[in-house]
C-alpha cells in the first residue's frame, strides 16, 4: 500500500526543499521589512540581506549539498519505496521542531530590531542554502 517510484520520492524531496526555501524567503523579507520600519537605514538592510545570501551560499556548498546527495543515495537504495520515505522519519520530527522554533523566535522578535535582523539573516541564509542545494534533486 502506498508504494511509489524512486523518481516520485526524489520529486517530493525536491518540492519540500523548494517550499521551505519559499516560506523562509517570504518570512525573512517580512522580518527585514519590519526592522526597516522600526529602525530606518535602507543601506544596512541590504547589507544584512547580502550577508544572509552569502552565508546561505556557503551553507549550500558545504552542508546542504552533501545532505541532499546522501538523501538521494538513500532513496535509490530503498527496495520498495513508500510515499512517505522521501526523508527519514527523524527528519520530519526535526523539521517540525525547526518550524516551531522559527515561529516562536519570530514572535519573540516582534518590535525588536536587535532580534529581527539576526533572525532574518539566519532564515535568509537557510532559504538560500535550500534553494541552491535543491539542484541536487533535479540533477539526479
Amino acid at each position: 500500500m502506498f508504494y511509489t517510484s524512486h523518481r516520485t520520492l526524489i520529486i517530493l524531496a525536491g518540492l519540500v526543499w523548494y517550499l521551505g526555501s519559499l516560506v523562509l524567503y517570504l518570512k525573512s523579507a517580512d522580518l527585514l521589512q519590519e526592522a526597516l520600519i522600526l529602525k530606518p537605514g535602507f543601506h544596512k538592510i541590504i547589507a544584512y540581506a547580502a550577508a544572509g545570501i552569502s552565508i546561505g551560499i556557503i551553507k549550500a556548498l558545504f552542508i546542504f549539498n552533501r545532505s541532499c546527495r546522501k538523501n538521494l543515495k538513500r532513496i535509490r537504495e530503498i527496495a520498495n519505496p513508500r510515499l512517505w520515505q522521501f526523508f527519514r522519519p527523524w527528519f520530519f520530527f526535526f523539521l517540525a521542531l525547526m518550524i516551531l522554533l522559527g515561529v516562536s523566535l519570530s514572535r519573540l522578535a516582534l518590535g525588536d530590531p536587535r532580534i529581527l535582523i539576526p533572525l532574518a539573516v539566519l532564515e535568509l541564509s537557510i532559504a538560500t542554502a535550500l534553494l541552491i542545494s535543491s539542484r541536487c534533486f533535479w540533477r539526479s
